[in-house]
């Protein structure tokens, strides 16, 4: 069994959406300072914390002092065969 739409039900949920928009609307308003301020520090604490982690890592060797964090693999073999040569004269 079908119900008929009615102007009433209409216009009531058009209402209730137009209601839930400016009430979120407004909430933003309200929340956002406070939600960016959440995150701004949140995300200034992370970058702190790095930047603490890395000047650890630098206090731990002298001034002057070289440090090879990583000594390079001697092991890759370049192929020298790549190809054949082709030698060519330009023509004026």
């Amino acid at each position: 069994m079908l119900q008929a739409a009615s102007l009433t039900g209409f216009l009531r949920t058009i209402l209730i959406i137009l209601l839930i928009y400016y009430g979120i609307k407004i909430l933003s308003r309200i929340f956002a300072p406070y939600l960016v301020r959440y995150m701004s520090k949140k995300m200034q604490q992370k970058f702190e914390g790095q930047f603490g982690q890395q000047q650890q890592q630098t206090q731990q060797h002298k001034e002057g002092e070289t440090v090879i964090d990583k000594i390079p693999n001697r092991n890759s073999s370049s192929n020298k065969k790549v190809g054949e040569y082709i030698d060519y004269e330009e023509i004026d």
